[in-house]
């Protein structure tokens, strides 16, 4: 690279939840460091998860509930640093935290205060942040890499790719990891948004936007047979909530979901007709769904759904063998949608740079040594409520760990 020349470490490229962790624990081993990104301000998508309370990890984490090509990746590094390690670091930090619902972790205080940990901790050790740096080709050279960047050449004997997905490109997201990627020879899983609210068309469109805002439990099955039990919301566009977003990650287009919108209407409503046969279908079903939703379901549930004469009819005077039909409607109603909201509002991107070429290990490329990636741009991702973040913090460990060996 020339006498005289600056060849620092390691270079990351991208300054979010990843590549700030990284930094500071490849610091933290003697390396000296350098993260440097596009953005004006680092780790915006920190600063907006949680509703601004960061879902920082989630106290399920295991393998199965990741997607990936090659289920298997993910294992090593989850299992070498796990949320526990994580709140270790927090506590060691006087941060508090608190349990929602499903093992999801939040912030007691804004999510700022990750991020000034982050920050806190990359200075402490010793490593250095350059924000509002473009970055340009990556270029292999004997003893490390030069990379273009808008301050002139940088030299590193090794660089991390943290650069992210596609989702949320007003953010700043671009396909600059899967570039550099392509330029060593990796493979791309094609990127996908994920954690995405779905698209309606049609009539369905126009009943969901009139039910705009109304939200119940339920259960969502994709083709492949995976299955989410949580909230749904109508939208002005569609579906959304958290059983649909979870849902998104698993959906290819054409592919029908099928939405169970009451699990237990069966048994509910045999039983309202044994106690209560002059109550009305209607009342009976507004029990248990949002009354709202209860007036919807003739246009909602054209197929063996009850109509509008059928709310209003007694439960009495429903044969036992139509109310098993609208059961069924109810518990299977099977629609397509026309698409999902896309990068705009997707929370992470499914697919990425392919594991078959990345030790799993530490993260490193098989075929360019001392080139690392780590975080989103791998094809990795994780299920709503902290699992991805767990990815950023493990990915980024295992990186650390072997950059420090």
């Amino acid at each position: 690279m020339g006498s005289g020349t600056e060849v620092i470490d390691v270079l990351i490229i991208g300054a979010g939840a990843a590549g700030l962790f990284c930094g500071a624990r490849a610091a933290e081993r003697g390396l000296s460091v350098q993260v440097v990104d596009h953005a004006k301000k680092p780790a915006e998508k920190v600063r907006i998860s949680g509703g601004g309370r960061c879902n920082f990890t989630n106290l399920h984490t295991e393998p199965s509930r990741f997607i990936s090509e090659n289920p298997y990746f993910a294992k090593s590094a989850l299992a070498r640093y796990t949320p526990a390690d994580f709140l270790d670091h927090l506590r060691a930090r006087d941060i508090t935290w608190r349990e929602k619902k499903l093992g999801q972790l939040f912030c007691d205080e804004k999510s700022t205060r990750v991020i000034r940990m982050l920050l806190d901790d990359l200075e402490t050790a010793g490593g250095e942040l350059r924000l509002g740096v473009r970055v340009g080709a990556v270029e292999a050279r004997d003893d490390g890499y030069a990379i273009e960047t808008s301050q002139g050449r940088q030299f590193a004997r090794n660089v991390v790719i943290a650069t992210g997905g596609l989702s949320i490109p007003k953010m700043g997201a671009t396909g600059y990891a899967y570039d550099v990627a392509r330029a060593f020879g990796h493979r791309i899983v094609t990127p996908r948004p994920a954690l995405v609210p779905f698209t309606l068309s049609g009539r369905l469109k126009e009943t969901a936007a009139a039910l705009s805002g109304v939200a119940c439990d339920a259960r969502i099955a994709t083709a492949d047979g995976t299955e989410f039990d949580e909230a749904i919301l109508f939208t002005h566009r569609g579906l959304s909530g958290p059983a649909v977003l979870q849902a998104s990650s698993y959906w290819k287009e054409g592919e029908p979901v099928t939405v169970n919108l009451a699990p237990n209407a069966h048994d509910h409503l045999q039983t309202e007709k044994e106690n209560h046969p002059n109550h009305s279908l209607a009342r009976a079903l507004e029990a248990t769904l949002p009354a709202r939703l209860v007036g919807a379901l003739p246009d909602l549930l054209i197929e063996d759904g009850p109509d509008a004469a059928d709310l209003t009819r007694r439960l009495g005077d429903i044969r036992n063998a139509r109310l098993s039909k609208i059961d069924h409607a109810l518990t299977g109603w099977t629609l397509r949608p026309a698409g999902t909201e896309g990068w705009r509002t997707a929370e992470v991107t499914t697919g990425g740079v392919s594991v078959d070429d990345i030790s799993s290990r530490t993260m490193e490329s098989k075929r360019a040594a001392g080139l690392y990636f780590i975080g989103e741009c791998v094809d990795v991702t994780g299920w709503l409520g902290g699992y991805n973040f767990q990815w950023a913090w493990a990915s980024a460990a295992a990186a650390a760990e072997a950059l420090g060996a």
